[in-house]
């Protein structure tokens, strides 16, 4: 009997179709720790579980990744839902991946690890990006279930301590698949109104897989890029979810974030009244002072006797003048004595006060002054200077005498 050869393209199917209809290995959970983990470009994962003895390659397609709430990394043990099959090509087997968990802590607790640490390294929860709530708003969204006993919590607490305010529901989903890109796309909605003072973001209390909606990141990164003021209330007091962390401000409970978002009025009317009563006081204090003011003004000397006042004045100036005059004549008294001392000295200064005492200016025909008879000849003609007028006259005798001249 001859025997059929098979390619090797049919025994590797033949082995694919054995290992995919086997009731344990069609649908296997396989435990081990993470290797070789690669992300690849195309959304793909490729990794290798092993324990102390063996080891099995791994691949998760694009569609299964989608569906998880955390990434594997190197070292991490998982438990890997899944069938074993073989890659025709390579003729090897490996574990095409479902589902995985973390072994010990669970995949929603890991996850919701990994988004906080990863944000946080961003800054994202820093306490400088919060903005300030005012204190009186005007126009409130509510961004949660319709349906919910969050609502109608928020609703009473609001109209109960400030009845004045404007309400706006921006109705949601809060749990399942949907609810974050619900969420995300209401508070953008919301921040297309620009005079919405304050948003509340929230639900009533689950667990966490019925809270999880606010702790997707597209939540986070919508709270982040709000300019409305979001206050977080998602479930009880001890629930802490992402958006919380985000949130300008958290309040433990729906209720809560109705009380802190606006003050009492009954509060606001009690200060109301205190802060009249203040200014009514001080008002009164201010008025008393300004009439004493106003009292000690009508009763001053010079509104009472004005005329007084100007006849001073005018008794002032007089005086003054009176004292100017006696300056202005000291003055010219002194300058007038001044000026007659200066003209003396000048008269003495001058060559007709030497001519008064008998003194004469000789001069020759060249109008020449002679000082010395070394100067003139015998029938030279001189003129003389006196002080009454000038006379012509012939040399007739020079004589000459050596005279002493004391230098003064």
């Amino acid at each position: 009997m001859q025997i059929k050869a098979l390619s090797i393209s049919e025994v590797n199917q033949y082995i694919k179709r054995i290992l995919v209809s086997d009731p344990i290995l069609g649908h296997i959970h396989v435990k081990g720790e993470v290797s070789n983990y690669k992300f690849h470009s195309s959304g793909h994962m490729y990794f290798t579980l092993k324990d102390q003895n063996s080891r099995i390659n791994c691949v998760m397609f694009k569609s299964n990744c989608e569906k998880l709430k955390f990434l594997p990394n190197e070292g991490m043990s998982l438990i890997c839902k899944g069938y074993v099959s073989i890659y025709e090509r390579d003729g090897q087997y490996q574990l095409y991946v479902t589902d995985m968990e973390p072994l010990g802590l669970g995949s929603l607790h890991l996850a919701y690890q990994q988004l906080k640490d990863r944000l946080d390294k961003e800054g994202i929860f820093d306490i400088k990006y919060k903005k300030q709530l005012p204190y009186i708003p005007r126009k409130i969204a509510i961004i949660t279930s319709p349906t919910g006993a969050a609502i109608r919590d928020i609703i009473s607490v609001i109209f109960r301590r400030f009845p004045k305010v404007e309400l706006y529901v921006f109705p949601v989903l809060v749990q399942g698949e949907a609810a974050s890109t619900s969420i995300a796309n209401a508070i953008d909605l919301c921040n297309r109104f620009s005079d919405i003072d304050i948003a509340i973001i929230g639900r009533g209390g689950g667990s966490m897989e019925e809270l999880w909606a606010f702790n997707e990141e597209k939540v986070a990164r919508a709270i982040f890029n709000s300019h409305v003021p979001i206050v977080s209330a998602v479930g009880h007091e001890t629930d802490f979810t992402i958006a919380d962390f985000v949130a300008d401000l958290r309040a433990p409970t729906p209720s809560a974030a109705a009380e802190l978002v606006v003050p009492d009025i009954l509060n606001i009317k009690d200060y109301m009244n205190s802060a009249k009563k203040r200014l009514l006081y001080f008002m009164n204090i201010k008025i008393k002072e300004l009439e004493q003011r106003l009292y000690l003004i009508e009763n001053n000397y010079f509104f009472k006797y004005p005329l007084n006042q100007i006849y001073d004045k005018q008794q002032y100036i007089d005086e003054l003048l009176q004292r100017l005059n006696k300056y202005l004549r000291t003055k010219i008294e002194f300058n007038e004595r001044h000026l007659m001392y200066l003209g003396e000295r000048l008269n003495g200064l001058s060559p007709l006060s030497v001519f008064s005492r008998g003194y004469s200016i000789v001069r020759d025909e060249k109008n020449q002054i002679i000082k010395s008879v070394d100067q003139v000849r015998m029938d030279r003609i001189l003129s003389i200077d006196l002080i009454d007028g000038e006379i012509s006259c012939r040399v007739i005798k020079c004589i000459k005498e050596e005279k002493a001249f004391v230098k003064s």
